[in-house]
């Protein structure tokens, strides 16, 4: 089997929803060890503090009010593919929300994270550049690919992405359309659980309301309609997938953004626009870190995120989250 069809099968059992169903879902727990002293270049290794952390992520999915889910997830504590010679470390975690079905959201799911890491992601040490390279050709061969299938087989779905790669100790989030990223980020030095957080935005959202997406969008030929929806009917500007739509200035182009992770990082917060929809970044993050100091397992408190925002704050929509921690011994 080639490492293309592992890595699709493996996103795929990983992602794939368990039900439709939250309080069915039983989420088994993803860790990832990382040493940053193993993880920095040679070069900057003196200045390593030596210290470790482990991920633990866990995604819930409820679909409201709406009769299909078309929301999918990935994580996937192990990004590269099976057998290869890298030492590094790479998790990878995702959020697709298809719009007029979810053939664009499960595509994306399947494929993404193979087209990055075969377009030169890095393996051996945290290059930038090179790994935001990576994942804008990767978002292009999904879309090329998906614009293919999508063609062949009749049909137009979209799907807005929010993503996330864990390269040792530096972060990659990347999105396309209305799902968001939100890091909990203590607001003194050497934070912990206990400490106050503060809520920080990693994503844009891509919308054709937007100035710098709307004259995008008209210089494509494409009409931003009174209702706020090009050509009366898609609200994002960026998406997986809306094959009828890329003439008219619809693209898959992500932004991009990279940090390093420090003691004061406590979690990430990845999820469609149903929950953000119901709940503000800091809403999101106060409600879980209230969880975490009552001492709520983990998957817990992801299951109680995604209930809260249906059933407490009335979120209509499929909503789905993937929390990442970020824990230290």
């Amino acid at each position: 089997m080639s490492d293309e069809s592992l890595i699709k099968r493996k996103a795929a059992t990983e992602g794939a929803p368990e039900s439709s169903s939250m309080a069915a879902k039983k989420p088994k727990p993803n860790t990832v060890e990382t040493r940053e002293s193993q993880l920095l270049d040679s070069s900057e290794t003196a200045n390593s503090q030596g210290k470790s952390f482990v991920i633990e992520a866990y995604a819930a999915e409820d679909k409201g009010s709406r009769h299909t889910m078309e929301d999918v997830w990935v994580v996937l504590p192990h990004a590269f593919p099976p057998h290869d010679s890298s030492t590094f470390r790479c998790a990878h975690f995702a959020v697709y929300d298809g719009h007029g079905g979810r053939l664009a959201a499960e595509y994306a799911q399947k494929h993404l994270n193979f087209n990055v890491i075969s377009s030169g992601f890095p393996r051996e040490s945290v290059h930038v550049k090179a790994a935001k390279k990576a994942i804008l050709e990767g978002f292009r061969r999904t879309d090329e690919g998906l614009l293919q299938e999508s063609a062949a087989g009749g049909w137009l779905d979209g799907a807005t992405a929010v993503c996330v790669w864990v390269l040792g100790h530096t972060v990659f989030v990347a999105n396309v359309g209305d799902a968001k990223a939100v890091v909990a980020r203590s607001i003194i030095p050497d934070g912990n659980e206990s400490s106050s957080l503060k809520a920080i935005l990693l994503t844009r959202e891509h919308k054709v309301i937007y100035p710098f997406e709307r004259s995008r969008i008209q210089k494509a030929g494409g009409l931003v309609s009174s209702n706020g929806r090009l050509q009366g009917r898609l609200e994002v500007s960026r998406a997986f997938g809306d094959r009828q739509f890329k003439k008219v200035g619809v693209i898959a182009v992500p932004d991009v953004q990279s940090f390093n992770v420090t003691e004061r990082d406590q979690f990430i917060i990845l999820g469609c626009d149903g929950l953000w929809g119901v709940l503000g970044p800091t809403d999101a993050v106060d409600f879980v870190h209230k969880l975490l100091k009552e001492g709520l397992p983990l998957d817990a408190v992801c299951r109680r995120l995604v209930k809260e925002a249906v059933y407490e704050r009335g979120c209509k929509d499929n909503c789905t989250a993937v929390v990442i921690f970020f824990k230290r011994p």
